[in-house]
């Protein structure tokens, strides 16, 4: 009769420990952080969504910002990420076109805008004549690595439509200020574009209307200047869940796109998705 206790208590104490390993395990597993790449226009807003996303779901999340080509190539360097967010469809869907996600969602769109000095006489209506002006520095993102300097280059190509030559001058003229490996930095918790302005690097500069608008919060004198519709250009921002992927991010994209981020999202400025 001892005995037989003795092995229930042994069985007993077995099946505990079995179910403290795995409700370690489980444990574990939701405290994983979900490694989130964002673009760098997405930093204001996506730490927004993240903050509360943790606070609802207590799962965690690290998030690092940057040109969304730089991301890319980090990515496809091998370095483990669960979700990118990029400012375009095009860098997301090549990892998917090299099998390293499945699929492409956009979840957010943006404008291109003009950052000006104060003293720069620019209008949406003068906007061309003042850009092609050979006294006017244009500022712009470093295309391929920032989507906003493709973006830019795009501007440029619509202008050809409206003053011969008008692509080819923009082009050269045109100062690749941020984005790449090697742009400028500005210091830590300087926003980039008002630092650029304020250190007059440009007198103007096209970038996205809520990079334009944190800027201008920062920088109050600083104006914003609306594209004229001839040349006006939006941006579509695409997020992929890569492949081998830790088992919440895809909890986290579809938060990143629910109502309540949305919401967040369209308090920075950016537009809703087209569905």
């Amino acid at each position: 009769m001892a005995r037989h206790r003795q092995m229930l208590l042994l069985s007993l104490g077995v099946s505990l420990m079995m179910g403290a390993l795995a409700q370690v395990s489980v444990a574990a597993e939701q405290n994983t952080a979900i490694e989130l790449r964002a673009a760098g226009s997405l930093k204001a807003a996506m730490t927004e969504i993240i903050r509360q996303y943790q606070a609802e779901t207590q799962q965690a999340v690290v998030a690092q910002y940057s040109s969304s080509g730089i991301l890319r190539e980090r990515i496809e360097a091998g370095e483990k990420v669960d979700i990118f967010a990029s400012a375009n469809m095009q860098h997301p869907q090549a990892l998917v076109n090299e099998q390293r996600g499945t699929e492409v969602v956009m979840f957010a769109r943006n404008q291109l805008c003009a950052l000006a000095q104060p003293n720069l006489p620019l209008t949406t209506g003068n906007f061309l004549d003042v850009l092609l002006d050979p006294e006017t520095k244009l500022g712009i993102s470093t295309p391929k690595f920032d989507p906003a300097g493709d973006y830019a280059l795009t501007v440029f190509e619509k202008a050809e439509t409206l003053q011969p030559q008008a692509q080819n001058i923009l082009t050269k003229k045109a100062l690749k200020l941020t984005g790449s490996p090697n742009s400028a930095k500005a210091p830590v918790g300087r926003n980039l574009y008002a630092w650029v302005m304020e250190n007059e690097r440009a007198d103007v500069f096209l970038t996205y209307c809520t990079n334009a608008k944190l800027a201008q919060q920062e920088v109050p004198e600083l104006q914003i200047v609306a594209l004229p519709a001839e040349l006006a250009i939006g941006g579509k921002f695409g997020l992929v869940v890569l492949k081998d992927a830790n088992p919440h991010a895809a909890a986290l994209a579809n938060y990143i796109l629910s109502d309540k981020a949305q919401a967040i999202l369209a308090e920075y400025g950016f537009q809703p998705p087209q569905r």
